[in-house]
C-alpha cells in the first residue's frame, strides 16, 4: 500500500530543473519574453506548470534563471525604489555599478549585452524585459504624469552608462571610480524621475 504523500517539497521529475532551463533559454531568445509562457515551457520540458514555479518561482525567477544571473535585474529595480525616494537615484546607479563590476554576473551582462547589439532576436528580448518588467516598477513608484516616459528617460540614462563603460569602453567613464559616476549620475537619474517641467522650474532667489 502507498503512504500517503506528506507536506513539503513536491515531487518532480529527476532533471526538471535543467530541462525547463533549457527550454527557456531557447525559447526565450527565440520568440521573446512576453511571448513565452511558464505552462507552455512546461509542456515542452515535459513536466507540470507547477514544477516551473517550484524551481523559479515566477517568469521574472525563470527569466533571470535563463540569462544565468545570480539576481534578477527586475528584483534589483524593484528593490531599489522600494527604499526611500529621496536617495532612489543614488541606489539605482550603485547597483548598476555594483551589477556591471561584479566578476561573475557582470561578464554574462556584458556577454548578454554585446550580443543584443548583434543579434535582433536577443535585442528584442531585452527590450521587451524592459519594458514588461522594469519600466512598469518604476512607474508604479513614481507615479504621476508621463511615468512612463519619465521611466524610460531613467533607463536610458542606466542604458547609456552601461554602453560607455562596460560595452564601448568610452574615457574617461570606463576608468572613472564608483564612488564619482554615483554622484555625477545620480543628478542625471534624479531630474529624468522628475520630469521636464519639475527639471525647468526656476530656483527662488533668497530674499
Amino acid at each position: 500500500m502507498n503512504k500517503p504523500r506528506g507536506r513539503g517539497r513536491p515531487a518532480h521529475p529527476t532533471g526538471a530543473r535543467d530541462a525547463i532551463l533549457a527550454v527557456a533559454q531557447r525559447r526565450f531568445v527565440r520568440e521573446g519574453y512576453e511571448a513565452v509562457t511558464l505552462r507552455s515551457v512546461a509542456a515542452e520540458a515535459g513536466v507540470d506548470v507547477a514544477a516551473v514555479s517550484y524551481h523559479f518561482g515566477s517568469k521574472k525567477g525563470l527569466f533571470g534563471a535563463a540569462l544565468a544571473l545570480s539576481t534578477n535585474p527586475a528584483d534589483v529595480i524593484a528593490e531599489v525604489f522600494a527604499g526611500p525616494a529621496a536617495t532612489a537615484p543614488q541606489r539605482l546607479v550603485r547597483r548598476v555599478l555594483q551589477a556591471w563590476d561584479d566578476e561573475e554576473d557582470g561578464a554574462k551582462l556584458r556577454r548578454l549585452g554585446q550580443r543584443a547589439v548583434g543579434d535582433p532576436d536577443v535585442a528584442r528580448l531585452v527590450r521587451e524585459m524592459f519594458e514588461r518588467e522594469m519600466t512598469p516598477v518604476i512607474v508604479g513608484h513614481i507615479g504621476g504624469a508621463d511615468a512612463q516616459l519619465r521611466a524610460a528617460t531613467v533607463i536610458s540614462v542606466i542604458g547609456g552608462l552601461i554602453i560607455g563603460r562596460y560595452l564601448v569602453g568610452i574615457e574617461p567613464l570606463a576608468s572613472l571610480p564608483a564612488d564619482e559616476l554615483v554622484a555625477r549620475l545620480a543628478p542625471l537619474v534624479r531630474v529624468a524621475l522628475a520630469g521636464a517641467r519639475a527639471a525647468e522650474t526656476p530656483r527662488r532667489r533668497p530674499g
